[in-house]
């Protein structure tokens, strides 16, 4: 079976520092997987090459068996790969809805003249994605906050604004850059409820990035662990809990002796 996502041999350097180094994994459909790491092990420099912000030094990308390396965010995202990041970035001016909106707009089939002109088919194209973007906010439990500006919404249900609107482009493969970040302990546990739907209802695979071991080790059935942008490690929760080399990374050798 061919895995949605291949990578081969990736190595990324920025001048004379090497932030990943000859990394190799595959998620097949319908995964979640976790990448974890110390601070500063190259996590969302993977995630950047993935989304084409950054080109590979070295190696190759696929996705479905299609290299991707090199490729434009925007040709990527249209391929059927969206994130998150660790900050969040929702558009201010623009109410919840609109921001889901926003990531509908990859899918438009009208051009820029038939927009500026109200032509019909454009009209119709922007009432359909008011109509499924309500359908998404509902299927997600976000729909009573629609045309609510998004900054007044509570810390953890704007998380989940982000995700809907990565949801909007049609990912086939979702990445989830700390999704949990700053959440307290009870939002965090809404959040791993909400990731799990996200996978069933969707059918997509997600890969994430996170800090908070408890989201890892209760939603993710597989972890990959990298040091100084190295593949060290890769298991159940389990192993990963008891395998030394992670170990002695969170802690360092002299602590772990």
């Amino acid at each position: 079976m061919t895995p949605l996502l291949k990578m081969v041999n990736v190595t990324k350097r920025f001048g004379g520092l090497t932030a990943v180094n000859n990394f190799s994994t595959e998620l097949q459909a319908g995964e979640l997987c976790a990448l974890i790491g110390p601070n500063g092990s190259g996590k969302t420099t993977i995630f950047n090459l993935i989304t084409g912000i950054y080109v590979p030094s070295e190696g190759h990308i696929y996705l479905g068996g299609d290299d991707i390396s090199g490729k434009r965010p925007d040709v990527i995202t249209g391929m059927g790969i969206a994130r998150t990041f660790q900050n969040i970035r929702l558009f201010k001016g623009l109410n919840v809805l609109e921001n889901v909106i926003v990531g509908k707009h990859l899918r438009l089939q009208s051009n820029v003249a038939s927009a500026v002109m109200r032509l019909p088919g454009y009209d119709r194209e922007e009432k359909e994605m008011r109509q499924t973007g309500m359908e998404l906010l509902e299927s997600l439990g976000l729909a009573r906050f629609a045309y609510d500006e998004p900054t007044s919404l509570p810390y953890g249900q704007q998380r989940k604004l982000e995700i809907a609107r990565a949801l909007a482009t049609n990912p086939r493969l979702l990445l989830l850059d700390e999704p949990a970040a700053g959440m307290s302990p009870s939002d965090a546990e809404e959040l791993m409820t909400f990731i799990q739907h996200v996978l069933k209802t969707f059918e997509l695979t997600i890969f994430l990035i996170e800090h908070q071991m408890r989201v890892v080790m209760g939603i993710c059935p597989r972890i990959i662990v990298i040091d100084h942008g190295e593949w060290i490690a890769e298991g159940n929760p389990e192993q990963i809990q008891n395998n030394d080399r992670v170990i002695e990374a969170y802690l360092g050798a002299s602590d772990h002796a």
